[in-house]
C-alpha cells in the first residue's frame, strides 16, 4: 500500500481559491506515494479524520506567519497573512504529534512548526538580518547558496555529507529557534535552515524548496522518499 500524504492547501485570497504547486504532488508521486490537497478548514472533527487517515503531513510554502503567533506586531516588510492556514495548521500539527504522525515543512511550514513549538521569526530578512540573497531570481532549480548540516540530525543521512548546496527564496527565517526543535543545518550567514524534533518519529522542516529542485538535485527528492519512509513505516 502506498502511503497517503495530505498537503495543506495554497491559498490566493484575491481569487478566493485554494491551489497547489505541481511540483509537491509530483515529487510525493515518484516517491510513491498519494498525495492529497486538503480543504482551508478548522473544523476539528474534519482535521481530526484527515489526520488519523493520511499516513504524513506536508506543511508547504505559503504567506507569512502571523507575527501575533510569537507575540510580536507586524513590521514594515511582513508580507501578506493568511490565519485560516495558521488556525489549520496549529490544529494539524497539535494532532499530528499527539499521534506521532511523520510531517514535512517547506520554507513557511518550517517557520510556522518554529512557531507553534515556541520559537520567532525574522519579519523580513533585508531589515533584520542582511546577508545572503535568501530571495533568489527564477528558475529556482539551480542551487543559490550552501548550508551546513549537523552530524546528529535525520537531513545528514538523508542527503549523505556536512555540506549542501540549496534553492532559496523567502523574505523570513527562523530566528529564535523553539525549544522542542533542534537545528538541522545552517546558511553561510548563521540563519537555521532546517530544524527537526528529536522526540518524534519524523517532523522536519527545511528553508529551501525541494519541489523545485528535485529533478535536477537528487538529494532533494532523497528528502521526499525519507518522508515518504517514515509514512510507510511508522
Amino acid at each position: 500500500m502506498r502511503p497517503v500524504i495530505g498537503i495543506v492547501p495554497l491559498y490566493d485570497a484575491e481569487k478566493q481559491s485554494y491551489w497547489m504547486l505541481p511540483g509537491y504532488m509530483q515529487a510525493l508521486e515518484e516517491c510513491l506515494s498519494i498525495p492529497v490537497m486538503l480543504p482551508l478548514t478548522q473544523d476539528k472533527t474534519e482535521l481530526l479524520y484527515f489526520i488519523r487517515e493520511c499516513d504524513g503531513l506536508l506543511l508547504p510554502g505559503g504567506q507569512d506567519v502571523d507575527p501575533a503567533l510569537y507575540g510580536e506586531a507586524p513590521r514594515p516588510g511582513c508580507g501578506e497573512l493568511c490565519p485560516a492556514r495558521d488556525r489549520m495548521e496549529a490544529l494539524l500539527l497539535d494532532a499530528a504529534f499527539r499521534l506521532d504522525k511523520p510531517v514535512l515543512g517547506i520554507c513557511r511550514g518550517l517557520q510556522f512548526l518554529n512557531v507553534h513549538t515556541g520559537g520567532t521569526l525574522y519579519q523580513d530578512l533585508p531589515g533584520e538580518h542582511p546577508g545572503l540573497d535568501h530571495r533568489m531570481e527564477r528558475p529556482y532549480n539551480r542551487p543559490a547558496h550552501r548550508v551546513t548540516i549537523a552530524h546528529d540530525s535525520p537531513l545528514y543521512e538523508i542527503v549523505g555529507g556536512s555540506s549542501y548546496e540549496v534553492n532559496s527564496c523567502h523574505h523570513q527565517a527562523v530566528k529564535e529557534l523553539s525549544p522542542r526543535l533542534r537545528a538541522a543545518a545552517v546558511s553561510e550567514d548563521g540563519l537555521i535552515e532546517a530544524a527537526w524534533m528529536p522526540d518524534k518519529h519524523f517532523i522536519l522542516g527545511v528553508q529551501w524548496h525541494p519541489e523545485f529542485i528535485y529533478r535536477e538535485d537528487p538529494k532533494s527528492l532523497q528528502l521526499f522518499a525519507a518522508f515518504v519512509k517514515a509514512a510507510k513505516y511508522p
